[in-house]
């Protein structure tokens, strides 16, 4: 067939497609021209780009399922979007499939104070829960750096976590239960509004499935009532090795603080300088220690938190005196990433974790690559569950450096695994870390993980292309021949 034809070929079916979705969804709620598509090219991971064929907007269930359905019995893929904050080219879109925003599933449906759960939909952001119970002392408490950003929807989709996921755990130990709607259109409820429910744990599996098993429309968050006090340590190192010694410390003595925060000295430079909030910048390392619960028990856990980093060669040590200045503490943090986004033109943020153990041989690991590759790169990590967010700086109107960004990135997540650790803390794998799954996974381990897409959805036609290096067809996974028939996926569009 001449190309020619081809082109014809395809745009008759994007037509027919979009003729389709807009009898589902009426109005403004499908998007076919070329600039209103522009914006959902990319999500947080901006050194991948792709235009989605078409961009629908259901505004209910009932949409929803019949735009799934319709894509189902016609063969055409789909990609999950909410917020579009994910780091790992999670919602990359295809050229050849639909990009379903979910952000119009943005409505808190229900607030439960007294068994301490609220109802939502998945594009309200994770900031909006909190916002909306904090009235009566409540919070939700998985807090990702993009929490007045992102979406809920998003957060079950990677399993996010935050600066407070130490105590509190990540989206999956405050999620109670979900509604999602499968490919083929069907609705399903797992879980429910409390702790356990019967059968097969079906929501775990859910929640850091990347959107690839089904579409949330619904989530039952766990809420819980705000610590009585909270007071937060500012703790300088004359090295990382010293920080993470004494990261190491405070466990080993048997304290869970709410949020435990390292950066290096590229990024407590970076953040004093755009939030100003007095982090000494000749430290080489910085940690945040927060202690919450009632008032005399902080108190004793910060003097024994205290004792613990004098211990260990602490060279300045600042305890809040205050909410104003414990939130000053917070600000740079929180601000680090759009911080070293003004050191150089772009940054490729990884995602690894690692056994607190080994923080210090990674961190000298980490400072050896950036010499090999030529780039410089600024630490800043969730020390308490070793969970490293390494930012490799470089500027994509150099393509070698990007290709330098990329390896580098590589060898991070590989030095993470040789170290015990895994290839994903919160970010999840998406497109970015696929083809580095053989690292961890072997192909039966592989075959296994995709056998539990394929009971979701037997086409693959959902979010396909993320996670797995290779896609199989389901009907040959069932004999376990994980080389027979497999479909290698196309390069990832790159800016």
């Amino acid at each position: 067939m001449k190309a020619m034809d081809v082109d014809a070929t395809v745009l008759a079916r994007r037509a027919k497609i979009v003729a389709a979705l807009r009898s589902i969804v009426p109005g403004e709620g499908v998007i076919e021209q070329e600039t209103g598509r522009r914006p959902y090219e990319s999500d947080g991971l901006t050194a991948y780009r792709a235009l989605p064929m078409v961009v629908v907007l259901p505004d209910s269930v009932a949409q929803l399922r019949a735009v799934l359905a319709y894509c189902y019995a016609h063969n055409v893929k789909v990609v999950p979007r909410g917020a579009g904050t994910s780091l790992s080219g999670g919602a990359l879109p295809l050229e050849d499939g639909v990009l379903l925003s979910m952000m119009k599933f943005n409505k808190v449906k229900e607030i439960d104070f007294d068994n301490r759960f609220a109802v939502v939909e998945p594009g309200v952001t994770n900031l909006a829960i909190t916002r909306a119970v904090e009235a009566q002392g409540f919070y939700y408490a998985p807090d990702p750096s993009s929490q007045i950003a992102c979406s809920i929807g998003g957060n079950v989709a990677e399993n996010s976590g935050g600066v407070h996921c130490l105590k509190y755990g990540l989206t999956t130990n405050n999620v109670l239960g979900c509604e999602m709607v499968l490919m083929t259109g069907e609705v399903i409820r797992l879980g429910g509004r409390h702790l356990d429910q019967a059968g097969y744990d079906l929501l775990a599996l859910v929640i850091g499935s990347e959107g690839m098993l089904g579409v949330v429309t619904e989530v039952t968050v766990r809420i819980l009532r705000a610590p009585e006090s909270a007071r937060a340590l500012l703790i300088a190192f004359d090295s990382s090795e010293s920080a993470g010694a004494c990261v190491a410390g405070i466990i080993a003595a048997g304290i869970i603080p709410g949020g435990m925060e390292m950066m290096d000295k590229p990024a407590i430079q970076a953040a004093e300088d755009f939030v100003h909030v007095g982090y000494p910048r000749e430290a080489e390392a910085l940690l945040i220690v927060e202690l919450d619960g009632p008032p005399v028990e902080v108190d004793h856990l910060v003097s024994l938190v205290e004792k613990i980093a004098l211990a260990h060669g602490v060279s300045n040590c600042r305890i809040s005196a205050s909410e104003a200045e414990r939130h000053a503490f917070w600000a740079g943090r929180k601000a680090a990433f759009p911080a070293v986004g003004r050191l150089s033109p772009d940054y490729y943020c990884m995602d690894g974790t690692i056994p607190r153990k080994q923080l210090a041989k990674v961190l000298t690991g980490i400072r050896e690559l950036s010499e090999r590759h030529g780039l410089r790169v600024a630490n800043v990590f969730h020390a308490g569950d070793g969970n490293l967010h390494p930012l490799i700086l470089y500027d994509a109107n150099n393509p070698s450096e990007l290709l330098r960004a990329e390896e580098f990135g590589a060898d991070i997540l590989r030095l993470c695994v040789k170290h015990g650790g895994v290839l994903t803390g919160e970010h999840g794998v998406g497109v970015e870390k696929r083809d580095l799954m053989p690292e961890m996974f072997n192909d039966i381990d592989l075959a296994q993980q995709i056998n539990v897409k394929c009971a979701f959805d037997a086409k693959q036609l959902l979010n396909p292309g993320k996670v797995f290096p290779t896609l199989h067809r389901c009907a040959e996974l069932g004999q376990m021949h994980v080389h027979g028939g497999q479909l290698r996926f196309p390069d990832i569009p790159r800016f």
